[in-house]
């Protein structure tokens, strides 16, 4: 292979694997967001809920040394 064409070859790698990354950074800041507010969404209903389905489970600790 001559010099020239193993150059174009490693760009256009290069370039791909710049364009993998791009696309995953973008799925990832969009999970994010989206995680963001669905969190938002529901502050402090986790432990209410929990708390009247079972109030009994989490008011007693038993700790052995």
């Amino acid at each position: 292979m001559d010099i020239a064409a193993l150059s174009v070859v490693s760009n256009q790698v290069q370039l791909k694997q710049q364009a993998s990354l791009s696309v995953m950074k973008m799925v990832m800041n969009a999970s994010q967001e989206q995680t963001n507010s669905l969190l938002a969404m529901t502050p402090g209903m986790s432990g209410e809920m929990e708390s009247s389905v079972n109030p009994h489970l989490g008011s007693k600790l038993d700790v052995l040394v």
